[in-house]
């Protein structure tokens, strides 16, 4: 287990999750925000993407209740991302992360501000970063609310930053700084 928040635990992908991520990861609901509608997955495609080897992400699941719910993972961001966010010249550690609630039934019930909460917390205390980034779709008012509750800043807009339902989409860069809450 990476860590324990409550109820809330965040563990290591292991390779029977597999068929958890297919089926969420197939759901309307979550694609509408995650990857995309048009764009769903199915076991051999979770296989390909999320058990590479050669992947730097630290890839996780989230249970609450003993119930697996979701998906999280981090990672340090590389240069190009650097570049893009204007942090080319910043020596500091910076992770990214990502996540989704894949059993809609736990939305709207403050599970996401407890997981990223819990989520920062351990980079900065655990793995030593100096700021941790998102990068949220501008139309993702519910997901924008959250992150920002838990300490997140609008830092720059990233204009048709990906492609979603067949369109480039503006993305926000957010960013959690351990130094504005000391």
């Amino acid at each position: 287990m990476l860590f324990q928040n409550g109820m809330l635990s965040v563990r290591k992908l292991e390779e029977k999750d597999n068929y958890l991520l297919a089926k969420w990861l197939s759901d309307p609901f979550v694609l509408e925000f995650y990857e995309g509608r048009d764009n769903p997955f199915n076991l051999e495609r979770v296989n390909q993407v999320f058990y590479d080897p050669e992947d730097d992400e630290v890839k996780c699941i989230i249970e609450f209740e003993g119930k697996e719910i979701g998906y999280i993972q981090f990672y340090l961001i590389d240069d190009a991302s650097r570049k893009v966010y204007g942090y080319q010249m910043n020596h500091e550690r910076i992770y990214g992360i990502d996540q989704f609630i894949g059993e809609v039934e736990y939305w709207n019930k403050g599970i996401g501000s407890q997981l990223v909460t819990s989520m920062v917390n351990y980079l900065v205390e655990q793995q030593q970063a100096d700021k941790v980034v998102m990068e949220p779709h501008v139309q993702n008012l519910r997901a924008l609310k959250c992150y920002e509750k838990c300490g997140f800043k609008k830092i720059r807009l990233l204009p048709k930053q990906e492609l979603h339902e067949g369109e480039y989409r503006d993305c926000w860069l957010i960013e959690y700084n351990k130094s504005r809450t000391i």
